[in-house]
């Protein structure tokens, strides 16, 4: 018995994972959090799929790799046509792992300020701060 897919097999696999991910209104997502989504509703993709189409997909520059720490998964996400969510700085959580993006005017000046006096450029989407977020700073609290 043969079993021949569709030439358009991994396109439709694709956009089904890029349909997730902009459905995600700009959350991160790992490959292991696309897989268990795929699972949940039956769709049959797999990790190693999912993770095929999601590098495909950055090295294309239609979605954006994070790699926030040496050795932890990398998270995914769409890259929306809002010039807004272009350029951001992000804040990285070590206790929980939240990752949230900040756009700070402060952070902005001083990256401005570094172009224009030191002749360097940040490039905002890929630097990250490290510390606690407020709820894990409550936890201590309670």
């Amino acid at each position: 018995m043969e079993h021949n897919r569709p030439a358009n097999y991994a396109t439709r696999q694709g956009k089904r994972i890029l349909d997730y991910l902009e459905s995600l209104s700009g959350r991160h997502v790992t490959v292991n959090e696309a897989a268990r989504y795929f699972a949940d509703e039956g769709s049959g993709i797999g990790q190693t799929t999912i993770y095929r189409h999601l590098e495909k997909l950055a090295g294309e520059g239609r979605i954006r790799k994070y790699v926030l720490s040496e050795g932890k998964s990398a998270c995914y996400q769409y890259i929306e046509d809002d010039a807004e969510c272009r350029e951001h700085f992000h804040l990285k959580c070590e206790e929980c792992g939240t990752l949230i993006h900040l756009e700070c005017d402060v952070l902005n000046k001083i990256r401005r300020h570094i172009f224009k006096e030191h002749r360097f450029r940040i490039n905002a989407l890929k630097t990250v701060f490290y510390g606690r977020c407020g709820n894990c700073i409550g936890k201590d609290e309670t």
